[in-house]
């Protein structure tokens, strides 16, 4: 095949997922003078509950030209500076995990090795208090981070909350100023090349038919492109994420809205509580095996803090991943690619490193395989290691109280897990083979939260005394409490630079 340009991008489905590609495809593809084409049909409805982010966003939405401010109004959105777990570990006890580095490396050995040494003489010491995030969460506080590398609020991260379908609004308002073209219709078919099997069209309801070089797919679960018409196939990896249903539902906020999200630990999964400008997004996540979808309902509506103000949306999912994200001339985003529950927030974070993926690669229409071949590693790669870091919180609860929990206790983990979990206990040394989604200050917090101690620390500080150890992380203690208390109030902070327009 020649070697000849893309000309012609489709974007099959709307959303969040094909949103994010079709602004940020015409932000950085505008060069190209490629046809972007983004065909939904608002008669199909869209998940439609992501609401919690990482901080990879941030960066995202700067690349596409959003404005910070205008984006937190549009979407009544909220700071995010990590996640506080309760009840994972125990019932009654609860842990946070902050977008932050944990205080500072000293000469070569990161900070941890400092800590748990310390903490040996001085049970009484909690990681938290040597993160600024965790400090500011504390007081419902927060900052931005400065660009002073000596100051304690230079090392930390935030995401946000917001309203997923307000921000594909933004989304489509910002790819249509740029000259994608929207088509809203269903997909009667899908042509197939004879030569190759590529995608060489797409047939319209309307009679139609809609030509391509390259298709997106993110027609959510079921994969129509990616699935349904290539036979890709899906990995299951139900064995170790039992969780496979949801319900959610929205309540106005009875309190002043917090800068993280809240996940409780219930009898067959987990409840989340994501404080947005105007309401409050609530759901449990469980697992069908353990617990009916009306005793999940019910259970829900129980604990949520206010009335709902929307009916109870109940959605199934099968945990795993689509044994390639690029096949052909297709390439699937969001849910069409695979789904991990919703745990660590990384739905739209790969999202957008798959839109990064296919920027990085972007092909001709030879479509080179070792671009294909690459996409597709990194993908599972990926994958790969945000499973095992939602393993790892289930895999080390204490809890027994439930069949739930026992089970998970009990189960069998990937071994690329097991060697992480073991190496940790061993010596506090956390491993990453490459760029991860969660830095290691992540997989640190877990740890913690659950009480997992290594049973010796880095050889190199061995000979330094207790008292010095000790001295120098009580300067960095007094630093942080200093700062998280210093700072402006969360809902002060939106109130003087972002609020929407119905924020209290």
């Amino acid at each position: 095949m020649a070697h000849s340009p893309i000309q012609q991008l489709v974007i099959v489905g709307g959303g969040t997922a094909g949103w994010m590609a079709a602004a940020s495809f015409s932000r950085h593809l505008a060069h190209k003078n490629i046809r972007i084409t983004l065909i939904e049909s608002t008669v199909i409805g869209t998940v439609g509950v992501g609401e919690a982010t990482i901080p990879s966003i941030v960066a995202f939405n700067n690349s596409i030209g959003l404005d910070e401010l205008e984006f937190i109004r549009a979407t009544r959105a909220s700071f995010k500076l990590g996640i506080q777990f309760e009840d994972w570990r125990k019932q009654g006890e609860q842990f946070f995990h902050p977008f932050a580095d944990y205080g500072i490396n000293f000469n070569g050995v990161e900070f941890q090795h400092y800590f748990y040494r310390h903490k040996k003489n001085n049970p009484q010491e909690n990681l938290h208090d040597y993160s600024i995030a965790c400090q500011l969460a504390k007081h419902n506080h927060f900052a931005q981070p400065l660009e002073n590398p000596n100051n304690p609020l230079a090392d930390f991260s935030y995401a946000y909350h917001f309203d997923a379908t307000l921000y594909a609004k933004v989304l489509r308002e910002l790819a249509l100023s740029r000259g994608v073209i929207h088509i809203d219709e269903k997909v009667a078919s899908v042509n197939l090349r004879e030569s190759d099997g590529f995608i060489e069209s797409l047939l319209l309801e309307n009679g139609e038919t809609l030509h391509g070089d390259l298709f997106i797919d993110c027609t959510g679960f079921k994969g129509l492109l990616i699935e349904e018409t290539l036979k890709t196939g899906y990995e299951d990896w139900s064995q170790w994420l039992l969780c496979d249903s949801a319900v959610a539902v929205q309540c106005k906020n009875t309190k002043e809205p917090t800068p993280y999200t809240r996940v409780s630990a219930l009898d067959a999964g987990w409840m989340w509580q994501i404080p947005l400008q105007h309401r409050m997004g609530n759901g449990y996540v469980f697992s069908s095996r353990f617990l009916t979808r009306e005793k999940a309902t019910e259970t829900l509506l129980a604990n949520i803090s206010a009335n709902p103000i929307t009916t109870p949306k109940p959605f199934s999912f099968q945990a795993g991943r689509r044994k390639k994200i690029w096949n052909k001339n297709c390439f699937a985003l969001g849910l069409a690619s695979g789904f991990l529950e919703p745990l660590e927030s990384t739905s739209i974070s790969l999202i957008q490193t798959g839109i990064t993926h296919l920027l990085t690669f972007f092909p001709d229409t030879s479509l080179d395989q070792s671009m294909i071949d690459e996409v597709n590693r990194r993908h599972q790669h990926e994958m790969e290691r945000i499973r095992d870091f939602i393993i790892l919180h289930y895999k080390l609860t204490q809890r027994t109280d439930t069949e739930f929990w026992r089970y998970c206790q009990a189960m069998e983990i990937p071994d690329s897990l097991q060697h992480k979990i073991e190496l940790f206990k061993s010596c506090g040394h956390i491993l990453q083979h490459e760029p991860e989604a969660f830095e290691k200050s992540s997989w640190l917090s877990i740890y913690h939260g659950f009480g997992v101690t290594p049973a010796r620390t880095d050889n190199r500080i061995d000979h330094l005394k207790d008292a010095d150890i000790g001295a120098q992380l009580e300067k960095i203690k007094q630093s942080l409490a200093h700062a998280g208390k210093n700072a402006m109030a969360h809902h002060e902070f939106i109130r003087k630079h972002c609020a929407a327009p119905d924020f209290d």
